[in-house]
């Protein structure tokens, strides 16, 4: 899947994870910050990429991208993987609390926030023909259909007609659904 694409499902996905699961109370600073999280969390499986967004935001991104993609030797390897999913959420409950303060913002949405934005990605990847190497190291691909031959290829007309504009509609359809929990959530942030 593109980048975009990627985009839309992870926002789509913190959503409905948020209508479904909603937060008891949260601030303007952690609804915003998990908003960029969640961005995130759908562009780290592809640090093995030297084009990912990212690498774009951050000082020396080039030079970092091609030491990462000299790690992972090739693309989804193992931040495509559960083991990388693993270790990146190890990660992230390791290093955020050093950098961010509870009194302001609620680390653990900020985390749950990433991991929705990053298993997102693994999910909509698992659609494409090149599958997900979900058991790195061991060198099997995993695919949803199972049939290679009917999954999508990233970036064709498939996907930019038929998939982007679909989770578009879903997530209008399913904000304009939920609506009333949606405006009960907004009231119930504090600054």
């Amino acid at each position: 899947m593109t980048a975009r694409t990627h985009d839309l499902i992870a926002l789509a996905s913190l959503t409905a994870v948020t209508i479904y699961y909603p937060p008891d109370h949260f601030t303007v600073t952690t609804l915003i910050m998990s908003l960029i999280a969640n961005n995130i969390g759908t562009l780290i499986p592809d640090l093995d990429s030297a084009t990912n967004r990212l690498w774009d935001l951050l000082p020396a991104g080039d030079f970092l991208a091609k030491i990462f993609k000299r790690i992972f030797w090739k693309h989804r390897t193992l931040s495509n993987s559960l083991l990388g999913m693993i270790i990146f959420y190890l990660f992230l409950q390791w290093v955020l609390p050093k950098f961010l303060y509870p009194n302001m913002v609620n680390i653990s949405i900020i985390v749950n926030a990433t991991m929705i934005g990053y298993l997102s990605h693994l999910i909509a990847d698992s659609f494409t023909k090149e599958g997900l190497p979900l058991l790195f190291p061991i060198d099997v691909d995993f695919g949803i259909p199972p049939i290679e031959s009917l999954r999508i290829k990233t970036g064709s007309w498939i996907e930019k007609a038929l998939v982007f504009p679909g989770v578009l509609i879903f997530l209008i359809w399913f904000s304009i659904y939920h609506q009333s929990q949606l405006i009960q959530i907004f009231r119930s942030i504090t600054n």
